[in-house]
């Protein structure tokens, strides 16, 4: 079977020593996979104003991100490419995960809404992922104040404080201190348990013991293990902030985003082998969403044996447990020799948030004052953005 087939050539390549960025071909896709997805995140910010549709915007990023990996290793019939993880837009207190289907309520940007958009781009399982904060309507003449400002402020700051710790033979923990003392300083809080990972060829997270923790939980506090950032590794940096207190708790909205596990099981029905037969050949090992299948009813009948029998993992939305509005940055980063590479993100405009608050410990600002290698690729795309956006856009609104 396809899974099979793809099982095996991930299996191979971990136990013979997989390729990392340390080869130029593997290096240029991850820069390929960056670039593409801060091409998509640029143009989807720009679809997130007063009136929009969430689903439309969903659908707008996620179309987008198969028309511009499409472009790219047209010659290799077999690469698989597309989506890394499928665009979610997340509304103030909803932390992760919204990305709804056709079938749902309409949710409808408002102005003064805090935004986040998280979406993910893969060439040949090499993904580079990323996320972004805005505040709707929010601008140079008219920035945003008060505990909105506080968290995101916060969240770039410890976005950027990590970036610079990321480097050959710092430890996660110098990571998980210094997050802190910036979120002390602006009255807010990383949420609980929120993991960052190393990230590996068809392998978004979590299959790894090099972990990066910013708010642990009593339980994690014994079990994520020091370790020591190395060269040639590849990380996802997610942080979020929140003035609340730091905890979550599970939204009241359908999952619909779901991973394939490492799991075998013999599926009974036939609508559930179709449809795994489908996730298999489409989305490999990366997270996809039921929107994508053009029969969402039918794709649901065949869901439920496959998450039933844990085949398929499913990312439940998450929401802040206090109602307070939630920030997040991530982007991913390579560790090279000479420090690292950031291969998206990046794109805060301080100017549209004023705080109170501001750091004052002088290690930290330091650690700030520091320069951070600069993001690699997001010039040579322009020109086909425009075009690109256009088409998404008209297609989104086509089927829906």
């Amino acid at each position: 079977s396809p899974y099979e087939r793809l099982r095996k050539a991930v299996v191979s390549t971990q136990s013979t020593g997989e390729l990392t960025i340390e080869n130029d071909a593997v290096l240029t896709k991850y820069k390929t996979a960056g670039e593409i997805s801060n091409l998509v995140l640029k143009a989807v910010i720009n679809e997130v104003v007063p009136g929009a549709n969430v689903i439309d915007i969903c659908s707008f990023g996620d179309k987008m991100i198969l028309d511009e990996t499409a472009k790219h290793y047209k010659k290799d019939k077999q690469l698989k490419k597309g989506i890394a993880f499928p665009t979610c837009i997340c509304v103030n207190e909803i932390v992760c995960h919204f990305s709804p289907l056709r079938s749902d309520a309409n949710v409808v940007i408002k102005e003064g809404d805090l935004v986040k958009i998280e979406l993910g781009v893969h060439i040949d399982g090499y993904a580079g992922v990323v996320g972004h904060t805005i505040v709707v309507g929010s601008s140079a003449e008219n920035p945003v104040t008060g505990p909105i400002a506080d968290a995101v402020v916060a969240a770039h700051n410890c976005a950027e404080a990590a970036l610079r710790l990321i480097k050959a033979g710092n430890t996660n923990q110098q990571i998980t201190d210094t997050i802190q003392k910036i979120t002390d300083a602006f009255n807010t809080k990383t949420l609980e348990g929120m993991l960052s990972y190393e990230i590996k060829r068809y392998q978004t997270e979590g299959a790894t013991d090099k972990q990066i923790v910013l708010n642990p939980s009593e339980a994690q506090k014994k079990e994520i293990k020091s370790m020591e950032f190395a060269v040639h590794e590849v990380y996802a940096m997610d942080v979020f902030v929140t003035t609340g207190g730091g905890k979550m708790k599970e939204a009241d909205a359908s999952t619909t985003v779901h991973k394939r596990s490492d799991e075998t099981y013999l599926l009974k029905m036939k609508a559930s082998r179709a449809f795994f037969s489908e996730v298999c050949n489409r989305f490999t090992m990366m997270p996809f969403t039921l929107r994508a299948f053009e029969d969402e009813k039918k794709a649901k009948m065949g869901l439920k044996e496959c998450v039933t029998h844990e085949l398929l993992h499913p990312y439940p939305v998450q929401q802040d447990a206090d109602g307070k509005e939630v920030a997040q940055f991530k982007y991913t980063v390579l560790v090279v020799p000479n420090g690292n590479i950031r291969i998206n993100g990046g794109l805060f405009d301080p100017s549209l948030f004023k705080s109170e608050h501001k750091i004052e410990d002088k290690e930290v600002l330091a650690l700030l004052a520091q320069s951070a290698n600069r993001k690699a690729g997001g010039k040579k795309k322009k020109k086909k953005a425009k075009s690109a956006a256009e088409e998404a856009k008209s297609e989104a609104a086509a089927t829906n």
